[in-house]
């Protein structure tokens, strides 16, 4: 059952939502039913038929089992090893390991098509646990209890799209004793989230596709792909952000304060600022976890002449795998690298304009910026869709 797409799977989860209501009311901490209820919506979401029970356990319920068990053990073991060894390599295996059953994954349709070594949400939970064995590289997570690890990993309301949490701010969260201001402020924030979830995505997101994706997607020529652009950027917002949402709302009635993922991107002035706004939790984790440490250690290393070249390659290597994180069609990189070459551009002209002011700051000029960006940001949509590229039929 996908989540958060049908009023079965809402009628599904008040099972899980109202006894942590009801628990919150009374002060409670909720983690050994942050579990449970993860454990119910984990059967729902990856089992075979609607809620029968016992339910028909799908091939992708063992895996995510699976996952999760073998990202339990690893992160514990690379927590012991790291106190008595603390050598790169060990870092570095722990890494690609943890890697490792994303990649299969992908390259699962080339290696062996019609089988199944993955699951809905492989990516988000792949980057969740990489974040944890980052962070005890960094010496910024000095323990994850397995309970609490699982919990991370495997709680449900962002199992399957994100957003991408941290595991310090999660641990935050899940040690914390609510009091009756901070439940009724979880209890507002959840409500706000979900109705606006609702509107973006069985509304505005439903009209759009209905009365204008759809008629566009089965036109062709110039002024259809125009059209289509820019209803598939609009409907993609609409439901992504609707989705992250849904999930924001119900995570916050659960006292998990997980992070936003939109913040009206399409108000961005430049493409900087954009990916501050859009998807946010990825963004800043590729910057974080990827683009920083990169050009950090290029620039400690003195790896290039021109400290720009480090910038440049590590926009490349950020979005590259991004567009690889999203699938391994063409369109995707294409997406990815469009993207690096837009960030490597605007840090060239940022630079160029520092010294000759030729762009302004005036309200005119950031009006044209939000236009432009607004373009070049759907053209990139336009893109991702496959609607134009190499698997275009």
């Amino acid at each position: 059952m996908i989540p958060y797409a049908t009023f079965t799977y809402f009628g599904v989860l008040l099972y899980a939502v109202v006894p942590a209501v009801l628990l919150g009311m009374l002060f409670r901490r909720i983690r050994v039913w942050i579990l449970g209820a993860s454990l119910l919506m984990i059967l729902v979401q990856y089992s075979r038929g609607l809620v029968a029970w016992p339910p028909t356990l799908g091939r992708e319920f063992w895996l995510l089992c699976g996952y999760a068990l073998f990202q339990l053990v690893l992160v514990s073991a690379f927590i012991r090893i790291r106190q008595r060894a603390k050598r790169r390599g060990v870092f570095i295996a722990a890494l690609t390991l943890g890697l490792l059953p994303l990649v299969l994954a992908k390259a699962q349709p080339y290696l062996a098509p019609g089988s199944l070594w993955g699951f809905a949400g492989i990516s988000y939970v792949t980057f969740r646990a990489l974040d944890v064995i980052i962070g005890i590289q960094d010496h910024t997570i000095t323990s994850a209890p397995p309970l609490e690890l699982a919990a991370f990993l495997c709680f449900f309301p962002t199992l399957s799209s994100g957003p991408i949490d941290r595991f310090r701010r999660f641990a935050g969260d899940w040690e914390r004793r609510r009091t009756r201001a901070a439940w009724l402020e979880d209890l507002d924030g959840a409500a706000h989230r979900i109705f606006t979830a609702f509107l973006y995505k069985f509304i505005l997101a439903a009209l759009i596709k209905r009365y204008w994706l759809d008629p566009a997607a089965a036109e062709h020529g110039l002024w259809a792909t125009v059209s289509y652009m820019y209803a598939y950027s609009l409907y993609l917002f609409f439901d992504f952000a609707g989705y992250s949402l849904f999930a924001i709302g119900i995570s916050y009635l659960f006292g998990i304060r997980v992070p936003e993922n939109f913040n009206r991107p399409f108000l961005a002035t430049n493409i900087q600022d954009f990916w501050n706004r859009w998807h946010i939790s990825l963004s800043t984790w590729l910057r974080d976890r990827v683009y920083r440490r990169f050009t950090l250690a290029a620039l400690r290393g003195r790896w290039f002449k021109d400290d720009r070249t480090a910038s440049y390659l590590g926009f490349l290597l950020s979005f590259g795998l991004m567009g690889l994180w999203h699938g391994t069609r063409s369109f995707y990189l294409l997406y990815g690298l469009y993207h690096a070459t837009l960030m490597a551009a605007y840090e060239l002209f940022s630079q160029w304009n520092r010294e000759r002011r030729v762009w302004g700051e005036g309200l005119g000029w950031r009006v044209a910026g939000t236009v432009l960006t607004f373009h070049v940001v759907c053209f990139g949509f336009l893109l991702f869709s496959g609607r134009i590229g190499p698997d275009h039929a």
